[in-house]
């Protein structure tokens, strides 16, 4: 009898796991939430990564002149690194 019992049992375990784990996850939830005592923000108050990286390079940009670049001519950073550097040339 023993045999029948528990491969009943196992055979309906997932009917019965799955509402204990949705009513404990729940409960789980709502006492964190009662907990910590602040809402969750909203959809229209929270901003994106890329909506703050955004606005964080549009205040670093908002005070500087960006018709000033320096020419490509003394700027030598753009050639690639050659071995030992023999191939670029000196500034003097």
């Amino acid at each position: 009898m023993w045999s029948v019992l528990w491969a009943a049992v196992r055979s309906k375990a997932p009917y019965v796991t799955f509402p204990v784990a949705f009513v404990v996850g729940l409960v789980g939830y709502h006492l964190e939430r009662v907990l910590r005592g602040d809402p969750p923000p909203t959809a229209e108050e929270e901003k994106s990564i890329s909506e703050q990286r955004e606005d964080r390079k549009l205040q670093e940009i908002a005070g500087k002149d960006l018709t000033k670049v320096v020419s490509l001519k003394d700027k030598l950073e753009f050639a690639p690194r050659a071995v030992l550097n023999r191939n670029r040339p000196e500034k003097s």
